[in-house]
This record gives structure tokens, C-alpha cells and sequence, in this order.
């Protein structure tokens, strides 16, 4: 049977994702992958007389029962079909079940997924991986509109943009917690935006990719971080490996709950890697600790994970040996792309490629 990956395209109103599913169609279709799309179930439902926006909680309730029951239905079925296939599947799902729950309050949320019979750590679990499109209301206005979808409630005003900005962070809030949830920034082009869904994608499908650097700073944090920012903690122990490649164990909690990764980088090429990561469950990740690198000390840090003007930032405060080390990291903004720093964050200096700055490096006992 083929390893089916199931791919999650979600984001905030107006975020590209339409756009995206035919990039990936055409580009992994050219690589010889069956695709398969799931369609967005909320704008069927709407299409066919469901009213989202109704002030009945009765009929808002069991519209949204049916719009999660549906969405499991066609993944169930689609996958069936992947599974009969002869050439390698993928299935890309415009939004996942996990997005239902940023329309509702969560003891509803709770109700409606018992009635289903599941829960929402197993309705994250469905999916490979998570892309999260950041909707264009969150700087990139010029390039908002309503025109590609009649359905949409979040109008082109000043608070229907208030709006569209409030969900884009909601529905990431409901994905916090999936081990590969990426999210993908607004680029002055918007080709930027797709090319780096396309990577995302090829690295689930662990297809070699260019090696591009983030761009890393050592900040000092001048302010109070925005309430809506995600805060975890990480710990990270790197295991004993061949020569050209790095493993990695990492536990990453929100509150109570807790994800345990592997992963491995490895060259293939001067500028080429392979990166392959899974999750695994804490009993192998505990086992796993017992090849620790001897030579290099585990990494602790608390993260904040937030969008400013349309850019994901990531914030880490390190500890223990590291302790008082703050690097930001910005996540796909391109070669030349102006940086949108948030007046609460002070640069002390850029370490953007400086090797010493990698935690595989900064790990190293002295």
C-alpha cells in the first residue's frame, strides 16, 4: 500500500488557498502523484441553504454536526481511493476538520465532537501535515477582496478586515499542536507565497529541497508580546549520527498537552537537503534518549509564535546553559523582502547563516 500523505490547506479569509490547490495539482501531478482535493465542505454547505450565520443554536449546531460529519466522510472515502491506486497519492483537504472548531465556543465544540464519537487530538492526528495561508487582511490589504467568493461573510471594510484578521488567528490557535503546522507568510509577491507551499509540500513527501536560511536575529524583547501569541516550551536532544546528518528528538508542550518529533536533516547535495520527520509516542521518544549526543548539551527554550503584518515570527527564549539568549526567527520571507519588525522587539544583531547561531552548534558542550 502507498504511504498516503493527507495535507491540510487552511488559513484566514482571502489567504490564496484556491489558488494554491491548482499549483499543487499541476506541480505534483508533473511528478508523477496521483492528487486528490478535498473540497471545502462549509462553502457546499452554504451553497446548499446552510446558514452559518444563523442566531438558531439549535440549527447552527446540527449544521455544524453534519458539516463534521461530511468533511470525515469524504476523507474516509477519498483515501479509500488513494489506496487502490498504482502510482504515488497524495490528498490536499481545503480546510480540515480541526478548522470547525474556530467558528464555535469550545463547549460546543466538545458536544458536537462526542456526538461524532472522537476527539480533538484524533481529528488532528488524521493529518501529515498542516499549512496554514495567512489571510491577505493581515498585511497585504491591497490585496483583500470578496470577489472570488460570493459566500464570504468578512466584507471588504474596515471591520470586515477585523474580522478576517480575528479568524486567520483563531483557526491557528485550533491546529496548535500538530507537529508539522507551517505557517505561510504574505509576500509583496504572491508567487513567493506558492512556491513555498510547494516546498512544504515535497517536504512531507521528503523530496530532496534547496537549503534556504531563515533569517535569525539576537533580540531583546523592549515590550509585552501580543496576548494572542502562542506560548510553548521545547526541549531538544541531539542523538549520535553519521557524518552530514543531524537527529533530533524534541518534546514541545502547550500547557498539558505534548508532542514528541524525530527528525532527521541530511545532505544530498552542496546547497541540498532531506529533511524526514514523524511523530512518535513518548514511550520510544523516552527510549530514544539513550543515544544522546556526549557531546552536546539538551536545548531548552520557551517560544511565543505570533503573525505581525502578515509575518510569522518565532521568539525563543533559551535556558538553563543558554540562559538569557533570545533569537527571533522569521519564517519564509524572501531574499530582499523588507522585515516587519513589531516596535516590542529590539535587534542587537543579525546571525542570519552564522553557524554558531544553529542549535545543533549551540548545543555543543564547551
Amino acid at each position: 500500500m502507498n504511504d498516503i500523505k493527507k495535507i491540510v490547506l487552511t488559513g484566514g479569509p482571502c489567504a490564496g488557498k484556491t489558488t494554491a490547490l491548482v499549483k499543487v495539482i499541476e506541480h505534483f501531478s508533473s511528478l508523477g502523484y496521483k492528487v486528490f482535493t478535498i473540497p471545502e465542505v462549509p462553502t457546499l454547505f452554504t451553497q446548499a441553504g446552510m446558514n452559518y450565520l444563523t442566531k438558531n443554536k439549535a440549527f447552527f449546531y446540527e449544521g455544524e454536526k453534519a458539516t463534521l460529519e461530511i468533511q470525515l466522510a469524504l476523507e474516509d472515502k477519498f483515501l479509500r481511493m488513494a489506496e487502490q491506486c498504482t502510482k504515488p497519492s497524495i490528498i490536499v483537504c481545503d480546510r480540515g476538520a480541526m478548522d470547525i472548531s474556530a467558528y464555535m465556543e469550545p463547549e460546543m465544540w466538545d458536544e458536537l465532537t462526542r456526538a461524532v464519537g472522537t476527539t480533538t487530538p484524533q481529528l488532528r492526528e488524521r493529518y501529515d501535515a498542516v499549512l496554514h495561508l495567512v489571510s491577505a487582511a493581515d498585511g497585504a490589504e491591497q490585496y483583500y477582496t470578496t470577489a472570488n467568493n460570493a459566500q464570504r461573510y468578512e466584507q471588504m471594510n474596515e471591520e470586515g478586515l477585523r474580522i478576517a484578521r480575528l479568524l486567520d488567528k483563531k483557526v491557528i490557535h485550533a491546529w496548535t499542536g500538530h507537529p508539522h503546522l507551517r505557517v505561510i507568510n504574505n509576500h509583496d509577491d504572491f508567487e513567493t507565497k506558492m512556491r513555498r507551499v510547494i516546498k512544504e509540500i515535497s517536504n512531507v513527501l521528503t523530496l530532496p529541497q534547496p537549503i534556504e536560511e531563515e533569517r535569525k536575529y539576537i533580540v531583546e524583547v523592549a515590550g509585552a508580546l501580543p496576548e494572542d501569541a502562542i506560548e510553548s516550551e521545547i526541549w531538544q536532544t541531539y542523538l549520535q549520527s553519521e557524518p552530514d546528518a543531524e537527529v533530533r528528538l524534541r518534546k514541545r508542550s502547550w500547557g498539558r498537552k505534548e508532542v514528541f518529533v524525530h527528525t532527521t536533516k541530511k545532505k544530498t547535495a552542496e546547497n541540498e537537503e532531506l529533511v524526514t520527520e514523524r511523530q512518535i509516542n513518548q514511550s520510544l521518544f523516552e527510549m530514544m534518549l539513550s543515544l544522546a549526543d556526549p557531546r552536546r548539551n539538551p536545548i531548552h527554550k520557551r517560544r511565543s509564535s505570533f503573525i505581525w503584518k502578515g509575518q510569522y515570527f518565532e521568539v525563543d527564549s533559551y535556558m538553563d546553559q543558554l540562559q538569557g539568549l533570545t533569537i527571533l526567527e522569521t519564517k519564509g520571507i524572501a531574499q530582499g523582502e523588507d522585515l516587519k519588525l513589531p516596535p516590542f522587539l529590539r535587534i542587537v544583531k543579525e546571525v542570519t547563516g552564522q553557524q554558531e547561531y544553529y542549535n545543533y552548534n549551540l548545543a555543543k558542550k564547551q
